[in-house]
């Protein structure tokens, strides 16, 4: 296991403390006794920005030297763009965020009150948006922040494995279940759990209908294949050519769970009624993977990481209405 993940995401933690917060690791008994499991939730939908995502741009934005214009240029479903928009502002830069054009409504919303920021939409699919952005970046002589495939990006991703670790004291898991879109976070965790307790399992979570970096693990190459539409529009998308999270993916994950549309739902139904919390729909990926799977993990400690909570209000009316 290369130690270098490890130390850059100690350094990375020194350096983003000041401008995000250390999230709760809270046990729940409700879910404890539905799986069978000792379940703990990694509680990133309270952090500044509503996702893990602050963690990473701010590491990155953080690092940027000042430039001429200090402009800089990122691709995002809408958690990391206002990640990004946060760090900026903290720097006083300014920021273009590409977003697809499908991006969810409830995500859009929040980024008009960045006044450091413009925005332009492009393509229906997170990689195509991607591609679009790095190639306008490169014209314009601007930096790029990718979503995921860039080496400070995960190490302030993996400041929640940290944070599990230091958390848990002797309730050290035994599985960390992570959402998985373009990789980022379940690299940076994985990085640093598996350095500092290699048995602890890393399962990776998908949804069905957008499992592009599960198929690229299985392929043992990145594929560019077609995504359906999922609740978990976090999670949604392709992954670039060249991520190197397809390798930290390929070597540190040790399972991977696809999940149905239905079985998103019924997780998410399930954390929003009985925690009174929302969340979106990547962030019930890790429960909805332990449900399928809790025969195996069964009396075993387990961390789900609640990833975020931009939920559309039509979606959380729709929850909480059924019987």
């Amino acid at each position: 296991m290369n130690p270098d993940i490890s130390l850059q995401v100690a350094a990375a933690k020194a350096r983003i403390d000041p401008y995000i917060r250390t999230t709760p690791l809270e046990y729940t008994p409700v879910l404890s006794e539905i799986t069978g499991s000792n379940v703990y939730l990694k509680l990133e939908n309270l952090q500044i920005t509503g996702s893990f995502k602050a963690r990473g741009a701010v590491n990155k934005v953080l690092q940027q030297p000042p430039s001429e214009n200090n402009i800089m240029v990122t691709a995002s479903t809408g958690n990391h763009a206002e990640a990004v928009s946060y760090a900026l502002e903290q720097r006083g830069f300014q920021g273009v965020i590409f977003l697809p054009e499908n991006t969810s409504e409830v995500k859009t919303k929040k980024l008009k009150y960045y006044s450091n920021i413009s925005l332009q939409f492009y393509g229906n699919d997170s990689v195509e948006t991607e591609k679009k952005a790095r190639e306008w970046a490169d014209e314009k002589g601007f930096p790029y922040i990718s979503p995921y495939n860039d080496m400070e990006i995960i190490a302030g991703q993996g400041t929640i494995g940290l944070e599990v670790m230091d958390q848990a004291d002797s309730n050290v898991p035994d599985a960390v279940f992570v959402p998985v879109g373009g990789g980022g976070l379940i690299s940076g965790i994985a990085g640093y759990m598996k350095f500092k307790q290699p048995e602890i399992a890393v399962i990776g979570c998908q949804p069905e209908n957008s499992a592009v970096m599960y198929a690229s693990v299985k392929a043992g190459k990145i594929l560019d294949i077609p995504s359906l539409p999922t609740i978990s529009d976090g999670t949604a998308g392709g992954v670039e050519k060249d991520a190197i999270t397809f390798e930290f993916c390929s070597g540190l994950v040790d399972q991977w769970v696809l999940v149905t549309e239905d079985e998103i739902k019924y997780a998410l139904k399930l954390f929003i009624k009985n925690h009174n919390m929302i969340v979106e729909g990547a962030a019930s990926l890790g429960l909805a993977a332990l449900l399928k799977e809790k025969a195996k993990y069964r009396g075993k400690n387990v961390v789900l990481i609640v990833c975020g909570n931009k939920l559309s209000p039509d979606l959380l009316k729709e929850l909480v209405c059924e019987s």
